[in-house]
């Protein structure tokens, strides 16, 4: 696995539906696992995604697109 995003929980939920969508089997882990879950949506969070599909993955979230105006 290879780390392809870090921010606050509600990003990085949406961001792992969004790659499994696309048939990316995205992981998403703690920045710091000992920090208590109190369900704070700003904690951090690392997206994890497998090493075979973080070049699919990077082109289809941070590629400028082409056939956008």
């Amino acid at each position: 696995m290879k780390l392809f995003f870090t921010g606050p929980v509600v990003k990085t939920e949406l961001l792992v539906v969004m790659l499994e969508k696309h048939g990316i089997a995205a992981t998403q882990e703690f920045v710091d696992p000992a920090a208590p879950d109190d369900g704070d949506l700003n904690r951090e969070a690392n997206v994890l995604v497998p090493e075979a599909d973080f070049d699919h993955a990077r082109q289809l979230f941070f590629t400028e697109r082409e056939d956008e105006l």
